[in-house]
C-alpha cells in the first residue's frame, strides 16, 4: 500500500523540518512507519510506501508555499508552479484538470488543500486530532492514529445499501475517520476543516444544451489517448534482478512464482473493449510501450499483452478468439495465463489487510494470477462500463429533457431481450415515475422496504432495468441482514431524507451513475491491495479525471443507444489509426463470471460455512450465523440467490478477521502502538445504535 499522511494543527509548532511530527510515547517522535517527509512542521506531510522516484514532486515557490503532487501527472513543474499561484486565490478545478491519475496537496501559509478525485479511486479522508485535523489517501492510518473503533452503522449500510449516499453519508468502517466525496476538496485553515466541491454543478430547471455526438466522442479520444501517452513517458522501471536459475523453469515462470513483474509496460487483452483499446493505444502510440531490452522476454519494444483463460469454467470462448486476433498485431507479445480450480473465486481467502472491504476480496487470488504474469506497469479496462455506459435511470433523465423519441433504441432492444410486447409499456411507465418522484420519496421508499423486508425483484434483463429505475434500491446482501441492522439503515435513511428537501442536485440518472462509479471505484483500490504483486503499478484510465469529465458530456441520446461502448471505443481507436477489428469485437459478455462466481462458491461450501460458524458479522449484530450458512448451502445447491450479496458478506467477515488478527500499526510514538479497533469486537446487541448517529 502507498498512501500520504499529513495534519493541521491550531497552534503552530516549532519543530525543524528534520523533527518533523509531533512527541508521542515516552519522548518518542511521532511519525508513520516508512515514511518519507515532504515537509515538515507546524503542517507536516508524509509521504508511506514504495513510492517510485517519479511518482512524488514537490515544488516550492517560497518556505510557506508549496505543491506536492503523488501519482502519475503529465503537468511539468512549471504548470505546477503556476497551479499553485492560481490555487493560493481560492480556484481547485485546474489541479485536478492535468492529464493521469494522481492526489495534488497545496499548502498556502496555514492553509492546506488535499484533492480528491472524480471518481472515487484516490479518495482523501481526514479525521479530527490534537485540536487540529489530520488527513490521508488512506483511513487505516487515522483510524490507527486516534484508535478508533468500528463504526457498526457504517457497516450495515454498507450490506444494506451500498450504493446510496445518503445511508453511507461520508462515514468509513472506522469511527471518527471521515470521507471527502468525490469531485471535493478538503481545505485546512490552521487545523479547522472545510469541504469544497470543485466541479460546476448544472442547473435542474433548464434542460441541458445539446451536446454534437461527433465533438463528445473526439473529446474522449483526446482524453484516452493523453491518457495513456502520459504513462508511457514515465521512467520505466525493473522490478529487481533474477535471482538466478530454478531447474525446470524459465524467465517468465521464475518471475510468476516470485512475484515479480516483467520490466515494462503491459496491458489486460480479455477480448472485451475496453482491455482491448487500451492495449492498442499503448503498442500504436509513439513512445517505448513494451518490455525492455535485455529484460524478461526479450521481446524488445512490443507491449506485453495478457489473456487469462479459465479452464474451470467455459463460455468465453469468443472472446479468447477475439483476444488472439487482436494479439497479432505485431507490436503485441501474447501471454496466455490459464486457470484452473484453484483460481475460481472463493477458492483462496488468504491475503492481505486492505484499507477498507470490497466484494474483490473473493476474486483476489484469481486477479493475483493474471497480474502476475503482467508487466511493472500495467493498464486494465476496468471503469469503461461504469463511464461510458447508460444506467437504466438515464431513460427518466431523458423523460425530463422532453427527449422521448431516443428511448425507442433501448426500449426495442429489451423488447427483443424479453419477447414480450408489454415491454415497452412497462418500462416506459417506470421511466415516467422516477422523472415525477422526487428525490426524497426515493429515500423514504427504500427506507421502507428494508423495514418490510421487500428484497423480491423481477428476473431477467428487463426486470434489472426495472429495479435500477429509482432512485435508491436496496443491495444484494441486504436480505440476510437482521432486523436491527436494517432498522438503524432505515432511520439512517429518513434522516437522510429529511435533509434533502432540495435533492442531489442531479437528475435521477446521472446521480445513479456517478453512485455507481463510485462503489467501483472504491472496490478497484480494495481490488488493488489485495491483489498486489510487488513492484508492480495497475493503471486504470477509464478512471482518470479528464477522461471521466470527458464521458460525462457524451449526449444522453448518445448513451442509451445498445453498443454505444463498443461504438465510442471504435471510433477512438479508429481516431488512433486503428481500424482492423476482430468480428464481434465489443460484443458484451457477463455469463463467464457469474458461472464462475457460482462454481466458485460451490466447491468453496464447506470453508466458507466453516467461516460462518461463529462470524465476526453476528458479533457486531450484523448477520445471524444461520441464517447465512443456509444462504450458502442454498446458493451452492443452485437456488437463485444472489451471488454478489454473498460475496460482500464473505468480504466483510474475511476483512474483519484480517483487521483484528493483524499486530502492526501504523505508527512510531503512540502509547503501546496504539492501533483501530483495539479491544475487538464485543458480542452484543444494539451495537449499531453508536455508529448511526447522523453526522
Amino acid at each position: 500500500m502507498r498512501w500520504l499522511v499529513g495534519w493541521s494543527s491550531t497552534a503552530a509548532r516549532a519543530l525543524g523540518a528534520e523533527s518533523a511530527g509531533a512527541t508521542g510515547y515516552d519522548g518518542e517522535t511521532l511519525r508513520p512507519v516508512g515514511s518519507h517527509l515532504l515537509w515538515g512542521d507546524p503542517d507536516p506531510l508524509w509521504a508511506v510506501g514504495d513510492w517510485r522516484p517519479d511518482e512524488v514532486r514537490v515544488v516550492h515557490a517560497d518556505a510557506q508555499n508549496r505543491i506536492a503532487v503523488l501519482g502519475i501527472c503529465g503537468a511539468s513543474d512549471e504548470e505546477l508552479r503556476r497551479g499553485l499561484f492560481t490555487a493560493r486565490g481560492g480556484a481547485l478545478r485546474h489541479l485536478t484538470a492535468w492529464p493521469g491519475s494522481y492526489t495534488a496537496v497545496v499548502q498556502a501559509g496555514r492553509r492546506i488543500t488535499v484533492c480528491g478525485d472524480l471518481a472515487g479511486a484516490r479518495p482523501v479522508f481526514h479525521a479530527p486530532w490534537e485540536g487540529g485535523t489530520a488527513y490521508a489517501t488512506a483511513a487505516l492510518p487515522l483510524a490507527d492514529l486516534t484508535e478508533a473503533n468500528l463504526d457498526f452503522g457504517h457497516l450495515a449500510a454498507l450490506l444494506a445499501a451500498p450504493e446510496v449516499p445518503a445511508a453511507l453519508r461520508d462515514t468509513t468502517p472506522y469511527e471518527g475517520v471521515r470521507r471527502v466525496a468525490p469531485g471535493h476538496a478538503l481545505v485546512l485553515r490552521a487545523g479547522v476543516r472545510e469541504i469544497v466541491g470543485y466541479e460546476p454543478v448544472a442547473s435542474l430547471a433548464v434542460a441541458a444544451p445539446a451536446a454534437d455526438p461527433d465533438r463528445a466522442v473526439d473529446a474522449v479520444r483526446d482524453a484516452l489517448v493523453e491518457a495513456v501517452r502520459v504513462r508511457l513517458a514515465a521512467p520505466r522501471h525493473v522490478p529487481g534482478l533474477d535471482p538466478g536459475p530454478v531447474p525446470g523453469m524459465g524467465p517468465a515462470e521464475r518471475r510468476a512464482a516470485r512475484g515479480m513483474p516483467v520490466p515494462g509496460i503491459g496491458a489486460d487483452l480479455s477480448g472485451g473493449p475496453a482491455s482491448g483499446t487500451l492495449a492498442l493505444l499503448a503498442a500504436g502510440l509513439p513512445g517505448r510501450p513494451g518490455t525492455l531490452l535485455g529484460h524478461g522476454t526479450g521481446a524488445g519494444e512490443r507491449l506485453l499483452a495478457v489473456t487469462f483463460n479459465d479452464l474451470a469454467v467455459g463460455g468465453r470462448e469468443a472472446e479468447l478468439e477475439r483476444a488472439g486476433a487482436l494479439a497479432a498485431n505485431p507490436r503485441l507479445h501474447h501471454v496466455v495465463v490459464t486457470g484452473a480450480e484453484d483460481t475460481l473465486p472463493y477458492a483462496d481467502l488468504d491475503g492481505p489487510l486492505t484499507d477498507e472491504p470490497g466484494p474483490s476480496l473473493v476474486t483476489a487470488a484469481r486477479h493475483r494470477a493474471r497480474l502476475a504474469a503482467g508487466s511493472a506497469d500495467h493498464f486494465t479496462g476496468h471503469g469503461a462500463r461504469q463511464v461510458l455506459d447508460a444506467h437504466p435511470a438515464r431513460l427518466a433523465d431523458l423523460l425530463l429533457d422532453r427527449r422521448r423519441r431516443h428511448l425507442v433504441r433501448p426500449v426495442a432492444a429489451l423488447t427483443r431481450a424479453d419477447g414480450s410486447v408489454l415491454v415497452p409499456a412497462r418500462v416506459y411507465g417506470a421511466a415516467r415515475r422516477l422523472s415525477r418522484t422526487p428525490y426524497r420519496t426515493g429515500l423514504e421508499a427504500l427506507a421502507e422496504r428494508l423495514m418490510r423486508r421487500r428484497f423480491d425483484e423481477p428476473k431477467g434483463a428487463v426486470g434489472a432495468s426495472l429495479a435500477a429505475l429509482t432512485w435508491a434500491r436496496p443491495g444484494p446482501a441486504a436480505r440476510w441482514l437482521t432486523g436491527e441492522a436494517l432498522a438503524e439503515v432505515s432511520v439512517l435513511l429518513q434522516t437522510g431524507a429529511d435533509r434533502a428537501a432540495g435533492g442531489p442536485g442531479q437528475r435521477p440518472g446521472e446521480f445513479r451513475a456517478r453512485t455507481v462509479l463510485a462503489r467501483h471505484a472504491a472496490d478497484l483500490r480494495v481490488l488493488e491491495q489485495a491483489a498486489e504483486v510487488r513492484s508492480q503499478r495497475l493503471h486504470a484510465p477509464f478512471l482518470d479525471n479528464q477522461v471521466v469529465r470527458a464521458c460525462r458530456d457524451l449526449p444522453e441520446a448518445l448513451r442509451v443507444k445498445p453498443g454505444a461502448r463498443a461504438a465510442v471505443l471504435r471510433t477512438v481507436l479508429e481516431g488512433a489509426g486503428v481500424t482492423d477489428l476482430p468480428p464481434g469485437w465489443g460484443t458484451p459478455s457477463h455469463a463467464s463470471s457469474a458461472a464462475a462466481a457460482r462454481t466458485g462458491l460451490r466447491l468453496a461450501a464447506d470453508s466458507l460455512v466453516d467461516l460462518f460458524d461463529t462470524p465476526l458479522l453476528a458479533d457486531a449484530g450484523l448477520v445471524e450465523a444461520r441464517v447465512v450458512r443456509k444462504a450458502v448451502r442454498e446458493a451452492a445447491a443452485g437456488e437463485p440467490l444472489p451471488l454478489d450479496g454473498l460475496a460482500d458478506l464473505v468480504s466483510l467477515e474475511l476483512w474483519l478477521g484480517r483487521l483484528l488478527s493483524r499486530r502492526g500499526t501504523c505508527w512510531t510514538g503512540t502509547p503501546a502502538r496504539a492501533r483501530a479497533v483495539p479491544a475487538g469486537i464485543a458480542p452484543q446487541r444494539g451495537a449499531l445504535r453508536a455508529g448511526a448517529r447522523p453526522s
